[in-house]
C-alpha cells in the first residue's frame, strides 16, 4: 500500500491537524489556571467549559450538513481562523492582565461554535486527500498525532505557564490553528457536491444514513456508554487517588499510563488489520470496565495504573479502525453529516456522566456509580458482538472508496 505521507496534500494536511491537536493540548492546564487567577473560583471553571460545550453539542448537526454542502476544506479553513482569533484574544488580554471571566467565557463559546463546524470535516478531509488504500494509515497517523499531542501537551503546558505565563499558551493555539489554515489554503480536496434542498432535508438524510446501518448506531451506542464512563472515571478518580493511593503521584502516573496506552493503540492499528474491523475495536473498547472496577475495589496501584493503560490502548486502537470503516461504508456526499451524528451522541453522554457522578457517590459512595460505570461500558461495547452488521463488517475493499461499502459479501446489508 502506498504510504499517505508520500501525497503532498496529505503531508500538508498532517502537518497543519498536527500542529493544532499540539495547540489544544496545551490549552486545558494554562485555561484552568487563567480562570482561576481571574476568579479564584473553581466553579467558574465549570461555566467555562459549559460555555465551549453548549454550543459544540447544539451546531454539531448543523456543521455537519455544511461539511456535507460546502466544501469541506473552506469550511474547516474557516473554523481555524475563527478559533486562531478566539485564542489570540484570549492570550493577549492575559498577557495584559485585563483578562475578565465573560471575556473567556465569550471566547470559549465561539471556539466551541467554530468546533461543531470543524469536527464533521476531519473525515471528508481524509477521504478526499488520501486514497482507499491508504486511509487506515492517515487515519492511524492523525491519532498517533492525537496521542503525542495529548502525551506532552500538559508538560509544554506547564512549561510555558511557569515561564511565560499562561496567555502564552493561547498565543500558541492560536498560532498552530493559523498555520492550520495556511496548510489549507494550499491543498486541494476532492468534493462530492448535493444537490440543494432544505436544511431539514438534509438533517434528515444524514440521519437515514446512520439508522440504516445495524453495526453503526449500535456501535454510536456503545462508544456513548464510554464516553459517559469516561466521565465518571475522570469525575471520581481524583477522590479515590487521594483517598486509597496518596494522591498526587498515583494520579498523575495513571494518566500518563492512559497517554502512553492511546500511543501505543494508535501505532498498532497502522499495522494491524483484522477480519472484522468492527468488532474487533468495540470488544477492545470494553476493556475500560477493567480501571473503572478497579479504582472501585481500590486494587492494588500498578495494577490500576496498568489497567487503564491497556483500556486506552483499546482506544488507541479504535479511533483509526473505526474512522476508517465508517469511511468505507458511508457515501461520501453524506460523510460529514454522518460524523457529525457520531460526535454529537458521543460528547452528549460526557455532561451527563459529569452530573451523575458527583451525585451517585454523595448518596452511596463513589464505588457504587464507577462500578455501574463499568457494567454499562462493559456490557454494551460487549452487546454490539450480538448484532449482525458488527460480526459481519470486513475489512473496506481496497479498489473501493467511500461510496462502494464493504466487502462484496457485505454490500448492500442495512438493517433499520
Amino acid at each position: 500500500m502506498p504510504h499517505p505521507l508520500r501525497s503532498g496534500a496529505f503531508r500538508l494536511l498532517f502537518v497543519g491537524r498536527a500542529l493544532s491537536l499540539v495547540g489544544d493540548a496545551v490549552v486545558p492546564i494554562a485555561l484552568a489556571l487563567a480562570v482561576y487567577a481571574a476568579t479564584g473560583s473553581a466553579g467558574a471553571l465549570a461555566l467555562v467549559l459549559g460555555c465551549a460545550m453548549v454550543p459544540k453539542l447544539v451546531l454539531l448537526p448543523l456543521g455537519g450538513v455544511a461539511g456535507d454542502r460546502f466544501r469541506a476544506r473552506t469550511v474547516a479553513l474557516t473554523t481555524d481562523l475563527i478559533r486562531c482569533a478566539a485564542q489570540l484574544f484570549v492570550g493577549y488580554e492575559l498577557l495584559g492582565g485585563a483578562m475578565r471571566l465573560w471575556q473567556i467565557a465569550l471566547a470559549e463559546a465561539i471556539g466551541g461554535a467554530a468546533s461543531a463546524f470543524a469536527m464533521p470535516t476531519a473525515a471528508p478531509l481524509i477521504t478526499g486527500t488520501v486514497g482507499p488504500d491508504g486511509r487506515q494509515r492517515a487515519n492511524s497517523l492523525m491519532a498517533v498525532a492525537n496521542s503525542s499531542a495529548r502525551l506532552g501537551g500538559p508538560l509544554l503546558a506547564a512549561l510555558l505557564v511557569e515561564t511565560a505565563g499562561a496567555g502564552w499558551a493561547f498565543v500558541l493555539d492560536g498560532c498552530s490553528f493559523a498555520i492550520s489554515a495556511a496548510t489549507l489554503t494550499l491543498i486541494r480536496v476532492e468534493h462530492v457536491p448535493i444537490p440543494r434542498r432544505s436544511l431539514a432535508a438534509d438533517l434528515k438524510e444524514g440521519w437515514s444514513e446512520v439508522r440504516s446501518r445495524d453495526w453503526y448506531w449500535t456501535s454510536l451506542i456503545a462508544h456513548s456508554a464510554w464516553n459517559g464512563g469516561a466521565a465518571v472515571l475522570m469525575t471520581l478518580g481524583p477522590a479515590i487517588a487521594f483517598r486509597h493511593f496518596g494522591g498526587t503521584v498515583f494520579w498523575s502516573t495513571f494518566i500518563e499510563a492512559g497517554a502512553i496506552g492511546l500511543l501505543l493503540g494508535s501505532l498498532l492499528a497502522s499495522r494491524a488489520r483484522p477480519r472484522r474491523p468492527v468488532l474487533t475495536a468495540n470488544l477492545g473498547l470494553a476493556t475500560y470496565a477493567l480501571p473503572l472496577i478497579l479504582l472501585a475495589l481500590a486494587a492494588p496501584a500498578p495494577l490500576t495504573v496498568a489497567a487503564y493503560g491497556v483500556a486506552q490502548v483499546g482506544l488507541g486502537f479504535l479511533s483509526p479502525v473505526w474512522q476508517t470503516s465508517v469511511q468505507s461504508a458511508i457515501p461520501a456526499h453524506a460523510l460529514a453529516r454522518v460524523t457529525s451524528y457520531d460526535w454529537l451522541l458521543s460528547l452528549a453522554s460526557m455532561p451527563l456522566g459529569y452530573a451523575l457522578a458527583p451525585l451517585a457517590a454523595d448518596a452511596w459512595g463513589p464505588e457504587v456509580p464507577l462500578l455501574a460505570a463499568a457494567l454499562v461500558v462493559g456490557g454494551a461495547c460487549l452487546a454490539t458482538a450480538a448484532v449482525p452488521g458488527v460480526r459481519r463488517f470486513g475489512q473496506p475493499a481496497a479498489s473501493g472508496g467511500a461510496q462502494t461499502g464493504h466487502l462484496a459479501k457485505v454490500q448492500g446489508e442495512t438493517v433499520a
